[in-house]
């Protein structure tokens, strides 16, 4: 019933688009109000605006938080920003533990981070799930959301996308699926491998936090989806790309203190820290020593970094974004 209800919601606020455009309080609508469309833009024209579009996969409205370009008198590129775990639904997000505002400040690209999906990997589910309802990310991501970003920000087309730990991982998978869309992939402390049963187990941990059953995500773990979402079996798909991939060893690093902020969003004591983000770190660290050396035996070109300290927290990923940022920028220029 409450699904029914946001679609006509959705539905009429479309139709009442053409009623505001002129007052130039909300951006421009998709024609079909029955397919995904926009719904609102909070904020508009202001360099930190927030735009709800609806999605016709998920039968629902979701948010996504804009920082828009430094100068905008031209078409700009677009990177498209991943959460971690929580999906943007709890404080583990690039605004509330990194400085994304004052680094894009003049920055001349549109930054598009949702606020959902969490526990979902980002990927289209097999089934409905009891606990996280209908999932079709991909679909939203990749089909649904680009144009109605490029329409409603006069964006010139351009794309890069890029994650942390669970999104890390979601990233290069959705590049590999949509392989027109996005120029450049940013991928911070991922684990790029799903079909092999470690990988399964850690993703089933991640799965877990949200009381979710994995089995609706891919299926079982003789269903092909397992591989057909591994992006080390799959790193074909990532020739051409611009590739910036990073980890940690997992010991102990310079912002592993006892003020620094919290494991991947969850309250931790520095021991916490050392322990549970640094075996974590670890974890990832080889699936990207596995990703590295497969894209090396493709000789597909990628910027991986292989840092000798640090756990799986943001400030290190703060970093990361940092230094991938030129080579993001370049890719989106070209």
């Amino acid at each position: 019933m409450f699904t029914r209800k946001l679609a006509a919601l959705a539905a009429l606020s479309a139709l009442a688009l053409t009623a505001t455009l002129s007052s130039g309080s909300i951006g421009t609508a998709v024609a079909d109000p029955a397919g995904a469309h926009l719904i609102s833009i909070d904020r508009p024209g202001q360099r930190q605006e927030e735009i709800t579009v609806y999605s016709a996969a998920m039968d629902r409205a979701i948010t996504l938080q804009v920082i828009t370009p430094y100068d905008n008198s031209v078409p700009r590129p677009t990177l498209y920003l991943l959460n971690g775990a929580g999906g943007g639904e709890d404080s583990a997000t690039w605004y509330r533990q990194t400085d994304i505002v004052h680094f894009f400040a003049d920055k001349n690209v549109n930054v598009v981070s949702p606020v959902g999906g969490k526990f979902s990997y980002y990927t289209d589910w097999e089934r409905d799930d009891p606990k996280l309802g209908r999932y079709k990310w991909q679909t939203f991501l990749t089909s649904e959301l680009p144009p109605l970003i490029d329409s409603a920000l006069h964006t010139s087309g351009a794309n890069a996308i890029a994650g942390v730990s669970m999104s890390a991982s979601a990233a290069l998978d959705l590049a590999i699926h949509a392989p027109d869309l996005y120029r450049a992939v940013g991928s911070y402390s991922g684990c790029a491998s799903t079909a092999d049963p470690t990988s399964r187990q850690y993703i089933k941990q991640v799965l877990d936090r949200g009381d979710a059953d994995i089995r609706n995500m891919w299926g079982d773990p003789d269903d092909p989806a397992w591989q057909e979402h591994d992006a080390v079996l799959n790193a074909e798909g990532l020739r051409g790309k611009a590739l910036f991939i990073s980890s940690s060893t997992g010991l102990p690093g310079e912002f592993d203190t006892l003020d620094a902020p919290a494991i991947a969003g969850r309250p931790a004591t520095l021991v916490d820290r050392l322990i549970l983000g640094g075996t974590i770190e670890a974890a990832t660290n080889g699936c990207t020593h596995r990703l590295a050396d497969r894209l090396t035996e493709l000789g597909i070109p990628a910027d991986i970094e292989f840092r000798p300290a640090g756990t799986h927290s943001w400030p290190y990923w703060q970093d990361a974004l940092h230094r991938s940022w030129p080579m993001l920028e370049a890719a989106l220029q070209n």
